[in-house]
């Protein structure tokens, strides 16, 4: 009777072991993909940075995936969007000198700290995501945030914030599809 329960643990172990390699495969298979696919649309489709769309996509994943990890996601990085372009509009309004940089981002550094109170926004980390990409966009287009058009930084890094939880809720489902396959297969014989 011990014997065949512990042969029967083992077994099921075994089978959430085998299981959860189908399931990293397959999420690598998706994100391989759609991450090539990503990068081949920013170098020839749309004109933003491919960087930003991987922080917002580990985003999604960090915050817990599906539809909540995307809504949370998009909320936190869309936040630190906010801070920071009104970070960089005050820094603008004021003039750049070091110190006035200083403060105002230590202001809105603590702004992102008070916006993690809120509970959609708790994750601090992905406030801070949205942050530093939009200043991080900033500095790889040369735009500044005053810009008056579509090049803005903090719209073009909005954009790619929510391309990136775009692409992270397609590449998970994309691999659960493939997980769902692979587990409704019959298991080889002699492989139970």
């Amino acid at each position: 009777m011990f014997g065949h329960k512990f042969r029967r643990a083992v077994r099921t172990r075994r089978q959430r072991s085998v299981l959860a390699m189908r399931q990293l495969d397959a999420l690598s298979i998706s994100i391989g993909v759609l991450g090539g696919v990503a990068t081949l649309m920013t170098a020839t489709v749309l004109s933003i940075p491919v960087w930003v769309i991987f922080i917002a996509w580990a985003s999604f994943f960090i915050l817990g995936a599906g539809t909540d990890g995307l809504v949370r996601s998009i909320a936190s990085n869309v936040t630190g969007i906010v801070i920071a372009s009104l970070t960089l509009l005050v820094i603008h309004a004021l003039g750049s000198g070091t110190t006035i940089a200083a403060v105002t981002v230590g202001v809105g550094s603590a702004a992102m700290v008070q916006a993690s109170k809120i509970s959609l926004l708790s994750k601090l980390p992905a406030i801070v995501w949205g942050f530093a990409s939009t200043v991080g966009t900033v500095a790889a287009t040369g735009h500044d945030i005053t810009t008056r058009s579509i090049s803005n930084p903090a719209l073009v890094a909005a954009l790619a914030m929510v391309l990136g939880a775009a692409f992270g809720i397609a590449s998970e489902y994309w691999g659960a599809a493939m997980t769902a396959r692979t587990a409704a297969e019959p298991a080889p014989e002699g492989q139970s």
